[in-house]
């Protein structure tokens, strides 16, 4: 069978199966209740395989697992199990990292009114029909690679924090190279941002409320979409996002930008540059030290330029 009819049979088998959309941990259960009993015995195995997000990060065999499961779901027209796929590929968890086939994945996930799977859209863009094969036919999806750690360029400080890191938290590193490159933030930046808030530890809980590695609090989450911010792929999303925000509204000023990131943009713009916070100039004295650098390419078209900014300049 062509390729691209074997492709519209899947979309076609979509329109009649139940739909859901992604919930967090706690919830799943009920989010896969609306699925076809034959659907949500794969959904709930796959789940079991990828709850603990840490071990499934360095155990490379459940994660391909719950993708083989996750393509099964797939061709049986579970927009959920599309979905959930396209997140292995987005992030490269038991296969290879492939933007190609997770865009594709979620644009059919949408347009059978997958929520989630629209929000990934606006960070993913479609560029082709690529399809995994083992949504079209039963067939094993391939591997992801072995990754290997401890080898990093650029800022020489982080580096070496980074490559000191137990291998129990390794893994936020290949996640966070992956999410800052989609929204072309440094991943150095994003690394000494996280080891100054959480020191990579994913459960991490302020006094302040705010929550995960990027310590996000319940403003920014609801801001930039962070349904679970104790999720390392939605809290990184979500800083990242607003992190990319902050460099827009300073310009490249990457002092500001995380000065912002700890006390606000309106505390920055009301002292017109880093607060006379202790925490906030020890904070960005911590982040500066790792980082090693004081600007970044920006997007002025994200928004306006802060007015603590003096001197507006586009790269």
């Amino acid at each position: 069978m062509h390729k691209n009819v074997r492709l519209w049979l899947v979309s076609l088998s979509l329109i009649f199966s139940s739909q859901s959309s992604y919930a967090c941990t706690q919830a799943e259960l009920e989010t896969f209740d609306n699925e076809p009993p034959v659907i949500k015995a794969l959904l709930e195995r796959a789940s079991v395989l990828v709850s603990d997000e840490s071990a499934a990060e360095n155990n490379a065999e459940s994660a391909w697992k719950a993708a083989n499961l996750y393509c099964e779901a797939a061709r049986y027209g579970s927009a959920e199990g599309l979905y959930r796929l396209g997140m292995l590929y987005a992030f490269g968890r038991g296969v290879p990292a492939n933007r190609d086939y997770a865009a594709n994945l979620f644009g059919i996930a949408s347009t059978h009114g997958h929520f989630e799977a629209q929000k990934m859209l606006e960070t993913i863009e479609i560029k082709t029909s690529d399809t995994p094969p083992c949504v079209l036919e039963a067939v094993a999806p391939e591997r992801a690679p072995v990754q290997q750690y401890g080898e990093f360029q650029g800022s020489p400080a982080i580096d070496a924090y980074v490559a000191e890191l137990p291998k129990s938290k390794r893994w936020v590193v290949g996640l966070v190279d992956t999410i800052a490159d989609w929204y072309n933030v440094d991943s150095k930046l994003v690394l000494s941002i996280i080891t100054a808030e959480s020191n990579f530890k994913v459960s991490a809980k302020s006094n302040k409320n705010a929550n995960g590695l990027m310590q996000i609090i319940p403003a920014t989450a609801e801001r930039f979409n962070v349904k679970n911010a104790f999720n390392a792929s939605q809290n990184i999303k979500g800083g990242v996002a607003y992190l990319r925000w902050l460099l827009s509204y300073f310009r490249g000023d990457v002092t500001l930008a995380v000065a912002a990131y700890n006390a606000g943009e309106g505390a920055v713009d009301r002292y017109k540059g880093v607060p006379p916070y202790k925490e906030t100039r020890a904070y960005v004295k911590k982040v500066l030290g790792l980082y090693q650098s004081k600007r970044h390419n920006f997007d002025a078209s994200i928004t306006s330029a802060s007015p603590a900014i003096k001197k507006v300049s586009s790269k």
